[in-house]
């Protein structure tokens, strides 16, 4: 740790900045009042599916949306940290594609306190996989930056390309549920010198965004079929509202 003078003279020239704003803030990877208080972080009962805020408290059992009611979901259990509106979306979208790899550390934060309780621990952390014309493209995964951090907070082991997506497929955005389920279809599996990992192991998928969950259904039956335990799924933000 470096002595207490040079981090003072370092907080000196380099004052810890809001993620959000970048207004001056108390520590770093934090954000200031305002920014918190227009982010959208997801608490009480959830949707035991996909993490979902439910009204009324839903069924005390094992609640459920009416979206994972509709589409049953091939996990075992899902959360997510934020809704994907306001502060919460310009970070997810500052992530993704403004270059903005710190938010992974404070992300994998708010992913890990939303999912206290279901994340067995000897599961293997994997994130959703990007195709590489796409990587190239981005010059990173988010959602593997997300997994790395997520390691780090829990102590689960991770896998970076446990997945693999084998198709090159066109973005989802815009498109309905049906329309991006047909797109996922046979295009991730899980990578062959990678199966031994996870046979009969618990998996926890990493996503930044859930929104249908066709992407984390393609990914759940690839695990699956490879012979997995049971999978858990962690997104950072939920759409609430589906297209």
């Amino acid at each position: 740790m470096p002595p207490r003078g040079l981090q003072t003279a370092v907080s000196l020239i380099y004052p810890p900045r809001c993620l959000g704003c970048g207004g001056l803030v108390d520590a770093d990877f934090g954000l200031c009042g305002a920014c918190w208080r227009d982010t959208a972080f997801i608490g009480g009962t959830v949707c035991d599916a996909c993490g979902l805020p439910l009204p009324g408290g839903g069924d005390v059992g094992s609640p459920h949306c009416d979206a994972c009611l509709a589409t049953p979901r091939p996990w075992t259990q899902g959360r997510t940290a934020l809704i994907y509106r306001d502060m919460g979306r310009r970070l997810v979208l500052a992530l993704k594609h403004s270059d903005r790899q710190e938010i992974a550390r404070p992300a994998a934060r708010w992913m890990a306190h939303a999912a206290q309780g279901i994340l067995p621990h000897e599961a293997l952390i994997a994130p959703v996989p990007l195709h590489w014309l796409r990587l190239l493209k981005r010059r990173y995964n988010q959602s593997a930056l997300l997994a790395q951090a997520l390691s780090a907070e829990t102590g689960h082991r991770w896998c970076p390309d446990l997945l693999q997506r084998v198709r090159h497929t066109p973005s989802l955005e815009g498109l309905g549920r049906a329309a991006r389920y047909r797109v996922l279809e046979q295009a991730i599996r899980v990578h062959p010198r990678r199966r031994r990992r996870i046979i009969t192991r618990p998996v926890i998928l990493v996503d930044d965004v859930f929104t249908s969950g066709a992407t984390l259904t393609a990914c759940t039956q690839a695990c699956l079929a490879a012979g997995s335990g049971p999978v858990f799924v962690l997104a950072l933000a939920r759409v609430a509202k589906e297209t």
